[in-house]
């Protein structure tokens, strides 16, 4: 029995000491593209965490990519299914029916895409706007982003100084309607 409390012992000082000495590691921290959840001046907005959560949704051919192309045709879906009155912009109104179906977008919102600052989001500031995830994780400029980038980025935005999760803006991940949407599957199709 005393041999097994010895055991114990050290080994509760072998890994309170590795963790000791890991504190003043020169060991560089984990990081993608320029994220670095640990370090300070590295923190990202709450919008590029919105991007960067929901980037595997945008990948239409299930491929395990998302390319700018892709990112762009699902930019252009969701602003036609919320333009409502065909006038090429999105108003308020307009924009809810955007946030119904991804979430991302009460994040990223209107006041966000609206570049010349009149109340709107024309088809051109919607979908031309640089996408975050892009812009953060495509250091080669391929305009690609494969699965490992993408499940890296989202490990990576859970990380949170206030110690609250992040809520998923992931489409796919969602229940109902804007679950099965998202997925490719709606009710009577």
């Amino acid at each position: 029995m005393s041999k097994r409390i010895y055991l114990l012992t050290a080994s509760a000082c072998a890994i309170s000491a590795a963790f000791a000495l890991g504190g003043c590691s020169t060991a560089s921290l984990p990081s993608v593209g320029s994220i670095n959840p640990f370090g300070s001046g590295n923190s990202i907005s709450e919008i590029d965490r919105a991007y960067l959560q929901a980037a595997g949704s945008w990948d239409q051919n299930h491929d395990s990519v998302v390319t700018c192309d892709e990112w762009k045709s699902y930019a252009e879906d969701l602003f036609n299914g919320a333009d409502a009155d065909h006038d090429d912009s999105l108003d308020a109104t307009e924009w809810q029916n955007l946030t119904n179906v991804d979430k991302m977008f009460v994040t990223a919102d209107l006041k966000y895409f609206d570049a010349n600052g009149d109340g709107k989001v024309s088809r051109q500031e919607f979908v031309d706007k640089p996408n975050p995830a892009f812009v953060l994780m495509d250091k080669s400029g391929s305009c690609k982003l494969d699965a490992n980038q993408i499940a890296s980025a989202r490990s990576k935005t859970e990380y949170d100084l206030s110690g609250s999760k992040p809520q998923n803006s992931d489409p796919r991940e969602q229940g109902g309607q804007q679950g099965q949407a998202a997925n490719g599957a709606l009710p009577g199709q």
